[in-house]
């Protein structure tokens, strides 16, 4: 070997040991700071948390991609063609850009010109290829999208889970950002990332093979064909462990600032659900200052992001952009002044090894460049993939009725049995306990059978409405046993019924829709002749248009007609029980006692929460909640209904004289207040 050879080789790998002994001081350092500073920070923690991103990883793929044989899979092959045509391409290029160089050197205008209609060419299938890749990303971001939020829908939309995640379970805050912002950045990132970490993998491989075989014919001996090679690949693995060593975690900061969007947007949905509220109060200033919080709260953690990017992008760019051509001005050089081989003895030789071996390594860097800085973006894909991987299995276990008031809470235990079955309603010895864990009733037993009518009283909150709740398996069974209908069985009516998206049809059915309408054989006419007859709602059909119309129904209709509209769905459905919450306190006294018989008429038992003793008559029981945790289900009967309305009239009859009563006592009170303040002024003025 010559002692110029000699002479690059002993600094290529001089180089590349002193790279590696700096690489080392600085992991010891950073290993026995991080023991000091924070113990937490342990390697066993990282690995685990690298093993639940795994486990993430490996559940969310198994429903973005559940086979290769599935359309997902297909536009996978096609975008991985498309990155593999890609490479070629770009190796066919160095050549091509070689050879130009080459016939410049040598004055050769007519091999010049061919080579150049080459490249012009090779244009057409170069930009094809390239929009082809980019349309095939957002393919595939769009199909993992489809896929992951069907999943996640059929999920968060069947067994009240969406009532359950918000009302009984506080592992998860914000759903709604779940749902959309965390589901689409996580499909977006894996999209990405596969042609982000894909290709420059291939491109590398292939890129440095070509070098490889490039050096070799330049080289007289394999040694230093090698040599640049390898002290390129040192100083690449130096910067890797560099960049790891000094990266921020990216995860995590992703993650909380996520959650803060979050925050942020039910900050402002939360007023605009109660912006009525908030007005009439004139609360503008104070939902301002917690409008504000929240976004400030959302600005220091962005803030905070870019503190840490900036540090790392400065050490990532002086690495990759700086030392990596230094570098690979030393690697090109090696083969080109050290060589002596006989293809590589002419200048215009020199020119296109040069250029070719320039294009292959700014290739090669280019594809190295691109897995290091996917580091970050792997990073935030970690942030995003754990909260909706949280999300689901939140979503599966509330589904089995196992909720946990925090993340770190255990989970809650539940000892009542349900059971739906039958057409009776058996409830024995059942507590009524809210989410909060408050006992609003002790112990609850009754049995209900068809034909049989309830009334239900008792003060705010005594458990009236909480009652419907667990009848309608919203709240679980903390103890004792409750026999039931299947839940279609069951009825309920609020006092502000819930009007969907749709046309006025849809208003009367909900929840079935228009299909569901047909299958059981009911058209427009008989819901316009026999449901909105009895619900007084047909007048609403002829003033807005038809079955058809659409508009904002909250708006359009009164609040008696959204009330009728809760007992037209009532007699659409007949169901065994009605459970029904002041859904008529809006109507007329006539009217809601000709929809209660008609009720009573179509087999319909009611369980009825009114303060209205007009009502009184269609009912046979009556469960009276005492607000003391104690109850009683008692027969309603003459005897008790007379009882009831003597206790009114007494009630009513002292209390007659009450308004005049009161007038004449704030009368008297602001007199004698007049004159204490006059006596009491007089009093200081002879202190004084």
């Amino acid at each position: 070997m010559s002692s110029r050879k000699k002479l690059w080789t002993a600094l290529a790998a001089g180089a590349a040991a002193a790279t590696a002994a700096a690489v080392y001081k600085l992991a010891q350092r950073r290993t026995r700071g991080h023991a000091a500073a924070a113990p937490a920070r342990t390697p066993s923690a990282k690995q685990l948390e690298r093993q639940h991103f795994l486990q993430d990883l490996r559940q969310l793929f198994k429903i973005i991609l559940p086979r290769l044989w599935s359309k997902e899979g297909y536009l996978l092959a096609i975008h991985s063609t498309a990155l593999v045509a890609r490479t070629f391409l770009s190796i066919y290029v160095s050549y091509l850009d070689g050879l130009i160089v080459r016939q410049i050197v040598e004055r050769n205008g007519r091999q010049f010109t061919i080579e150049v209609l080459k490249w012009f060419a090779l244009a057409v299938p170069a930009t094809f290829v390239n929009s082809l890749i980019r349309y095939m990303e957002s393919k595939l971001y769009i199909a993992f999208r489809s896929k992951l939020v069907k999943h996640c829908y059929d999920k968060y939309l069947q067994n009240q889970t969406f009532y359950r995640v918000g009302n009984l379970d506080g592992r998860i805050s914000n759903v709604d950002q779940n749902l959309t912002e965390d589901v689409a950045q996580f499909c977006r990132g894996v999209a990405h990332l596969y042609s982000q970490v894909s290709k420059p993998l291939l491109d590398l491989s292939l890129m440095m093979s070509t070098l490889l075989w490039h050096n070799v014919r330049q080289s007289e001996s394999g040694t230093l064909a090698f040599t640049p090679l390898l002290f390129g690949g040192g100083i690449v693995a130096a910067t890797g462990a560099i960049l790891k060593l000094c990266s921020p975690a990216f995860g995590q900061l992703a993650a909380e600032q996520a959650n803060r969007e979050g925050h942020l947007r039910f900050v402002h949905s939360r007023l605009i659900q109660h912006a009525e509220e908030v007005a009439f109060y004139n609360g503008g200033p104070v939902e301002a200052a917690v409008v504000t919080t929240a976004y400030n709260s959302l600005v220091q953690q962005t803030n905070l992001i870019f503190r840490k990017r900036f540090g790392y992008v400065m050490l990532e760019q002086f690495l990759m952009k700086y030392l990596w051509s230094g570098v690979g001005m030393v690697m090109v050089a090696i083969p080109a002044l050290a060589g002596k081989g006989a293809r590589v003895r002419s200048v215009s030789d020199r020119a296109e090894a040069y250029t070719l071996s320039r294009n292959l390594l700014v290739n090669a860097a280019d594809a190295v460049e691109r897995i290091m800085t996917s580091y970050k973006e792997v990073a935030e894909l970690q942030g995003y993939a754990g909260r909706v991987a949280d999300m689901l299995r939140v979503f599966d276990d509330v589904s089995q009725a196992k909720y946990q008031r925090t993340r770190d809470s255990p989970c809650l235990e539940y000892h009542g049995v349900v059971r739906n079955e039958g057409s009776s309603i058996v409830m024995s010895n059942m507590p009524i306990i809210t989410p909060a864990n408050d006992t609003l009733v002790r112990s609850l037993s009754l049995e209900l059978h068809p034909g049989m009518h309830v009334l239900i009283s008792g003060g705010n909150g005594t458990g009236k409405s909480s009652f419907f709740r667990i009848l309608a398996d919203l709240w679980p069974a903390h103890a004792g046993s409750l026999i039931k209908p299947p839940p279609q069985h069951l009825f309920y009516i609020p006092q502000r019924p819930y009007l969907p998206l749709g046309c006025l049809r849809d208003q009367i059915i909900y929840p079935d829709t228009a299909v569901h309408m047909q299958e059981k054989g009911i058209s427009d006419d008989d819901l316009f002749h026999t449901v909105l007859k009895h619900a007084h709602l047909q007048h609403v059909v002829t003033r807005e248009g038809g079955f058809d119309a659409f508009g904002d129904w909250k708006d359009i209709l009164s609040g008696g007609e959204k009330q009728r509209v809760g007992m037209a769905r009532l007699f659409y459905h007949k169901p065994k029980y009605a459970l029904l919450d002041e859904c008529t306190s809006a109507v007329s006294i006539d009217v809601e006692d000709q929809m209660y018989q008609h009720a009573k008429e179509l087999g319909i038992s009611l369980l009825t929460i009114t303060h209205r003793p007009t009502l009184w008559k269609h009912h046979t029981h009556l469960l009276q909640f005492d607000g003391e945790g104690g109850c009683s289900f008692q027969p309603f009967d003459a005897s008790t209904r007379m009882s009831l309305k003597e206790e009114m009239d007494q009630l009513e009859s002292s209390l007659a004289g009450v308004p005049k009563m009161q007038q004449r006592l704030e009368t008297l009170k602001q007199m004698l207040g007049d004159s204490e303040g006059d006596e009491e002024l007089d009093g200081s003025d002879g202190e004084l």
